[in-house]
């Protein structure tokens, strides 16, 4: 679970207060997967990163209890002067898995060849999309984070692979997304929220989610 109790975030851009949260309070169930609705530049990366504790609020309080993963697309755990190799091992061990496990995993799912022995570094954007992905996947969590706004892949063999290994995890898991389009949200939630003006409104449906999202963005 993932609990928030009247939190609240905001930024000082140099010119005005941001305000990311404004004393919101919502949780993320287990087997209740969620979609976060919201136009760019209010905050959706920001959100993610507190519900993986990457980002602490102003104010309010944040509770987990589950097993929750990195956001998708994530390098804040990697070094980028050493290989995927020693990455994946150093990841595995983070997280109390079998190394040699977490390595063979991470190598075949990227597929990145020789790469894969090098600085993660010197890998192009589309090749640290695959590895994080690839390391996202290796770990067992009880809830996934995936950012709509995080670096992508646009290799379409890696794209099948790894979705039909996420598909398999959500089985016994849950998945928050953000994303500013309902069609992202279609394929992983049961329930759905909107993000605006520092307010979060949740929904039972991703139907009526939309119905809010597109009276906002359009007026």
């Amino acid at each position: 679970m993932i609990e928030f109790t009247e939190v609240s975030k905001s930024f000082w851009t140099g010119k005005q207060r941001k305000v990311i949260l404004e004393r919101v309070s919502f949780r993320v169930v287990p087997g209740r997967s969620m979609g976060v609705l919201a136009p760019n530049g209010t905050g959706k990366t920001t959100l993610i990163n507190m519900m993986a504790g990457l980002e602490k609020p102003d104010e309010g309080k944040i509770v987990r209890t589950s097993r929750i993963s990195f956001p998708l697309g994530f390098m804040g755990g990697v070094i980028g002067r050493h290989s995927g190799t020693e990455n994946a091992r150093y990841i595995a061990r983070l997280y109390g898995l079998d190394p040699d496990y977490v390595e063979a995993f991470a190598r075949w799912m990227a597929d990145i060849e020789e790469y894969f022995d090098m600085p993660v570094g010197t890998y192009s954007q589309g090749m640290r999309a695959r590895f994080s992905f690839s390391l996202m996947l290796a770990l067992d969590f009880d809830i996934y984070l995936i950012d709509e706004g995080m670096p992508s892949t646009t290799d379409v063999a890696f794209n099948r692979r790894a979705g039909s290994i996420l598909r398999q995890r959500l089985e016994n898991a849950t998945v928050v997304v953000v994303s500013h389009q309902a069609a992202t949200l279609e394929k992983f939630c049961q329930t759905a929220a909107v993000l605006s003006h520092g307010q979060l409104h949740m929904f039972d449906t991703l139907e009526e989610a939309k119905r809010l999202y597109d009276y906002q963005t359009q007026s």
